[in-house]
């Protein structure tokens, strides 16, 4: 095996693979952290001398924008402060936002173990289909950007908040730049609300403008914080490396066996990326080395398993773990002293013109990288080898594209529509989506009879909005009354909801647990193969062993009964039936296509498909049913599609083309310009 060669910025470079004596002494020196009281730890935090000013800048000025470095203790101190100075009484509660559900579980775990109560008592977290909160004794509420959001649905002032920190703000997802929007417009109803906008690596000026210009100025306020807990010293490769993931995989072998204590963090991009990397890890380290524990983290996996890799390891065992960059902001990591970053990150892109996102591997910001770099040093000194030369480095964007100008517009625009937000030209946008997005947005909205042609929502679109599905999804749980098929379509949501229910191994493991996949699999396609999952799962008493016997997510199955219980409950509200199909797949698919009918596409003769809007060309991804087999009717609807070196689509069901047809001219016919879908 090959070794890699880095090199630190402003010396000759090491003439051999790692830099092993400078980087022991800076291994070697990091502090016993970890064993110093709750207390301690606190006082100790960048943050702790700013506290006074940080509640002063609160207390005088309605927006506060913070600014420190990776580990200065914002997300799980500037609460406590708050709620130490007040901002808790009378019953108010300070929520603080995160772009992911693994940030907003584990900070919360941090911040009620430092407050000294139970998760879910004085310190709670809310994320899509899990409340664990207290509804009279919650003082402060982490929560995923997006629950927040859907929030404003129902209490459009956010009464029930005294102060709102956005956190990581540098990332610019969807709902928090929808957030500040809106949160801007409550400012002016309700000026004692406060609230913080925080990051590591904040544009703070371009924010600060965004508030303090327009007719009506907000009083905002820069506060920085100095100081990262620990330095990080950076290396860089010395030649391009072919593989980033077989390269990501040598450089932890190496620390592996030639450092000290101190536990491995390695960024890449998804899924597969993950499990490659794993298993040429678990091939290549001998068993006669230091032992180590393999643990993934990504969006795909329960909130049990996500919260397995903030586990410590037994002693004389090394952790490594491989993260996409659900790990790059908020998610302290114990022990990591050593981050291994691919440079590359996937982000969905959407086009306008087909209507189809995707998801698209491309060089990660300078922004990402360096809260990358910083997970290395949040609790001792650290070390963060980059896999790309410092050149390539140079040339890589400052920050990544806003999540709005490269999203579906259909859901935000229609919740925006619910809040009264009909006129989207004057609503102030942090950074405006493309005008194309909006239109097809609305276009999509009026032909699924969730918008007039008044621009507003029509009754089932007010219904549609409160679901906390995408709108495709919720239109099918709508259409199942006319089609009869309730309770088939409810389950089929739910396990759309969830990822990777089967469990397919390498090897002759893998040859058994295909045996055992085949016994589920219906002809139509993967979303009845997905319903049959479920019927068996629970006909056979939700067992985690039966689930073992066949090839089966014991974990993934009961979260799809959890969100299925809670989709059941908008369907109990809006009167929709609960009625079955009694078999008829015909029924079933017909209300897939509901739902589907942007996502159709057509068999061409070589085993791949074409889009019906913008005649693309996809594969079949590999676990989908359909991956061996040609649909007798040459036409299918899918659930997603992925981009990697080439297009797949993924949870395919196989249609009549007619049936497209019938919702293409319901499309013509409502937006009256001769223009069907495609």
């Amino acid at each position: 095996m090959s070794s890699l060669k880095f090199w630190v910025p402003g010396t000759a470079g090491p003439g051999s693979t790692l830099d092993r004596e400078n980087q022991e002494s800076i291994v070697q020196s990091a502090p016993a952290f970890a064993s110093l009281s709750i207390h301690n730890q606190r006082e100790r935090l960048p943050i702790f001398k700013h506290r006074q000013k940080l509640l002063y800048a609160v207390e005088k000025c309605g927006v506060m924008i913070v600014v420190g470095q990776t580990g200065s203790g914002k997300t799980t101190q500037l609460p406590q402060y708050l709620m130490e100075a007040g901002w808790t009484s009378e019953g108010n509660i300070i929520a603080c936002t995160q772009p992911r559900r693994v940030a907003a579980t584990s900070v919360a775990n941090r911040v009620a173990t430092e407050v000294g109560s139970l998760l879910g008592d004085e310190v709670g977290y809310t994320i899509r289909f899990e409340d664990v909160s207290d509804k009279q004794r919650t003082r402060i509420l982490y929560m995923t950007d997006g629950m927040l959001f859907r929030e404003t649905l129902v209490d459009p002032l956010l009464s029930r908040y005294s102060v709102i920190m956005l956190d990581e703000a540098h990332e610019r997802s969807l709902y928090t730049d929808l957030l500040l929007g809106v949160l801007k417009k409550i400012r002016r109803k309700r000026p004692s609300l406060r609230l913080i906008v925080s990051s590591a690596t904040l544009d703070a000026a371009a924010f600060l403008d965004y508030f303090t210009s327009n007719a009506t100025p907000d009083d905002a306020t820069i506060v920085s914080l100095e100081g990262r807990m620990f330095s990080v010293q950076v290396f860089y490769l010395r030649e391009p490396a072919p593989d980033y993931v077989t390269a990501a995989a040598t450089t932890a072998f190496e620390i592996n066996s030639k450092h000290g204590p101190g536990d491995i963090l390695i960024f890449l991009t998804g899924r597969e990326d993950i499990d490659r990397c794993l298993e040429e890890l678990s091939e290549i380290i001998p068993r006669s080395s230091p032992r180590i524990a393999l643990r993934p983290l990504h969006a795909g996996l329960s909130t049990e398993e996500q919260l397995a890799v903030f586990e410590p390891a037994e002693p004389g065992t090394r952790k490594v773990i491989v993260s996409t960059n659900i790990a790059e902001a908020s998610v302290t990591i114990s022990g990591i002293k050593f981050v291994v970053d691919s440079c590359f990150v996937k982000i969905r892109v959407y086009n306008p013109t087909t209507g189809l996102a995707s998801l698209v591997t491309v060089p990660t910001s300078v922004a990402s990288a360096t809260q990358r770099a910083g997970r290395a040093g949040r609790t001792s000194p650290g070390i963060c080898y980059r896999l790309c030369t410092q050149q390539a480095f140079n040339l890589l964007p400052h920050s990544t594209p806003p999540e709005i100008t490269r999203t579906d517009m259909t859901t935000p625009i229609l919740q925006l529509k619910s809040l009264g937000i009909d006129n989207l030209m004057k609503f102030e946008w942090v950074s405006a989506p493309p005008a194309e997005s909006i239109l097809r947005a609305l276009e999509t909205l009026f032909a699924a009879g969730m918008v007039g042609e008044d621009g507003r929502l029509t009754p089932t679109g007010q219904k549609v909005a409160e679901c906390p599905v995408e709108v495709g999804i919720a239109r099918m749980l709508f259409s199942s009354k006319e089609f009869q098929c309730g309770e088939e379509i409810l389950t089929i949501a739910a396990m759309c909801s969830i990822q990777d229910v089967f469990i397919i191994p390498d090897g002759a493991p893998g040859a058994l647990a295909e045996l055992e996949r085949r016994k589920f699999t219906a002809e139509e396609g993967d979303h009845l193969t997905l319903l049959n999952v479920y019927n068996a799962f629970t006909r056979y008493g939700k067992s985690s062993s039966w689930c073992k016997n066949h090839a089966l997510s014991f974990r993934a199955l009961s979260r799809a009964i959890s969100i299925r219980a809670q989709l059941k409950k908008y369907m109990q509200r809006f009167n929709l039936p609960l009625e079955s199909c009694q078999g008829d797949a015909k029924r079933l698919r017909k209300c897939l296509v509901s739902g589907y009918w942007r996502n159709g596409a057509r068999w061409v003769g070589d085993g791949t498909f074409k889009s019906v809007r913008g005649n693309r060309t996809m594969y079949v991804h590999p676990t989908s049913v359909l991956f061996t087999r040609k649909p007798r009717s040459g036409w299918v609807v899918f659930h997603e599609m992925e981009e990697t070196k080439k297009t797949q689509i993924r949870i395919i069901t196989e249609i009549e083309s007619e049936w497209l047809l019938d919702y293409g001219h319901k499309y013509e016919d409502k937006r009256g310009n001769g223009t069907a879908v495609g």
